[in-house]
C-alpha cells in the first residue's frame, strides 16, 4: 500500500494554563478543582488545516480488526489472561515520573493499560494500570495529582503514590480512591538518583492493598473495548506538544504493529532489573482533550485537565485513526466515545496508551 504524505494540525482552541512552579507557558486563570457533576463548559471546535500531496488511492484493508477475543479477556485492554484466576480481581494503579531524570523507567511495558496527563512545568507523568499482569520492577514511584483520581476512579483502583501536598491527598481520598505510599513496599534503587529512584513490585504492592483489606473486585471499563471497525483514515505518526517543554512523538511500525515514542526526538525506553532497554511502544493509542485549569488547596496550585463533561478524542490502532468525542457526566463513570454520526465508539483490544491531553495544544497527524 502507498501512502502519500498529508499533515493534519488540530490547534485547539484554549489557552494552556501554566503550573505553579514554571518552566511552562504564561500563567491564565486560576480555579477550583472540579466537582464529581458535570461542570458548564464553552467548546470551540479545533482549527484544522490539511494540506494533501496527491491524490490518494487506499487499499480496503479488513473490515473489521478482531484481536477482541471471546471471553476471558481484560476489561482494560480486551487481551486474554495467561491467568484468568487473575481477572476475577482489583485493578492497581501506580504513579510514575517522566521528569527526564527518570528516565529509562521499569515495568511500563508489563502494564495492562497506561496513562499519561500533564503536571508542573510542562512535564507529564503516568499511571500505570496492573490488572492480571505482573511487573518485578515498577517505577520510578512519584506523587500524586489532582487529576489522577478523576481518571482512575471508574477502575477501583488503589493508588501506589510517593507523597504528594496534603490538599490533594484529601482530595483524592474525597473522591473514592484510597492511597498506598513509600510504606507498601516500595524501595530505592541505584538505578536513578533521589528523587528519581523509588520502585515497587506489583506483587508486594498488591499485597499490601489486601493487607488493608481494600475491596478486590474485577474494574469495570475505563474505556469501552470490543471489535473495531477499521476507519479510512490513516495515522502513521502523532506528534503531541504536551508544552514548551515536552513534545512526545508516536511513530508507526508496520513490522510491529505497534507505535514507537520518542520524547523530545530522543528514542523513550524502558529498563529492566538488568538494565536492559526497550523503546517504549504501544499497540492503542487514545487521546482524550480536556481543559486545562489551575487547581488551587491550601499548598501550591497545580495544573490540572478536568476530564467530566466532552471534548475531541482520537483512536490509533495499525496505522488507521478514529476521530469524534468523549463525554461523561461524572469521575465515577468510565469515558464514552462517541463518533461524529452520534453512536457509541469503541477502541480495539491490544496495549493502550492514553493521553489525557491539554485543549489549547498541538496535535499533529501525518497521515
Amino acid at each position: 500500500m502507498t501512502r502519500f504524505p498529508r499533515i493534519l494540525t488540530c490547534c485547539l482552541a484554549f489557552a494552556l494554563a501554566t503550573s505553579a512552579c514554571g518552566g511552562g507557558d504564561a500563567a491564565t486563570t486560576t480555579t477550583s478543582p472540579p466537582t464529581t457533576t458535570a461542570p458548564t463548559t464553552t467548546s470551540t471546535a479545533p482549527t484544522t488545516t490539511t494540506t494533501t500531496a496527491a491524490t490518494t488511492t487506499t487499499e480496503g484493508p479488513e473490515t473489521t480488526v478482531t484481536t477482541f477475543p471471546s471471553g476471558f479477556s481484560s476489561p482494560l485492554n480486551g487481551l486474554p489472561s495467561e491467568d484468568t484466576l487473575k481477572l476475577d480481581r482489583s485493578v492497581i494503579a501506580v504513579k510514575i515520573d517522566n521528569h527526564p531524570g527518570a528516565r529509562p523507567q521499569a515495568g511500563l511495558l508489563e502494564a495492562d493499560a497506561m496513562i499519561e496527563t500533564l503536571v508542573e512545568g510542562g512535564l507529564t507523568r503516568f499511571i500505570a494500570l496492573f490488572h492480571d499482569n505482573e511487573a518485578s520492577l515498577i517505577g520510578p514511584i512519584r506523587s500524586v495529582r489532582p487529576t489522577d483520581s478523576t481518571l482512575i476512579r471508574p477502575t477501583g483502583a488503589p493508588l501506589f503514590m510517593s507523597g504528594g501536598q496534603p490538599w490533594i491527598q484529601s482530595l483524592t481520598i474525597a473522591r473514592g480512591v484510597r492511597l498506598l505510599g513509600e510504606s507498601a513496599g516500595m524501595f530505592r534503587t541505584s538505578l536513578h538518583t533521589v528523587p528519581h529512584n523509588l520502585y515497587g513490585r506489583t506483587e508486594t504492592l498488591r499485597a499490601s492493598a489486601d493487607a488493608r483489606g481494600y475491596t478486590n473486585n474485577p474494574p469495570a471499563h475505563f474505556l469501552t473495548v470490543d471489535d473495531w471497525p477499521y476507519p479510512d483514515d490513516t495515522a502513521t505518526e502523532i506528534v503531541l506538544t504536551w508544552s514548551n517543554a515536552t513534545t512526545v512523538t508516536w511513530r508507526y511500525d508496520e513490522d510491529t504493529r505497534t507505535y514507537l515514542r520518542w520524547a523530545n526526538d530522543t528514542v523513550h525506553e524502558v529498563q529492566d532489573e538488568e538494565e536492559n532497554r526497550t523503546q517504549i511502544a504501544a499497540d492503542v493509542l487514545v487521546i482524550l482533550v480536556g481543559d486545562l485549569y489551575t487547581a488551587t488547596g491550601a499548598g501550591t496550585s497545580v495544573p490540572a485537565i478536568d476530564t467530566v463533561g466532552s471534548g475531541e478524542a482520537w483512536v490509533f490502532a495499525r496505522g488507521r485513526m478514529w476521530r469524534g468525542t468523549w463525554e461523561r457526566d461524572e469521575i465515577a463513570e468510565p469515558f464514552t466515545l462517541i463518533s461524529p454520526d452520534g453512536t457509541a465508539a469503541v477502541v480495539p483490544a491490544g496495549f493502550s496508551w492514553t493521553s489525557v491531553f491539554p485543549a489549547g495544544r498541538s496535535i499533529t497527524i501525518t497521515e
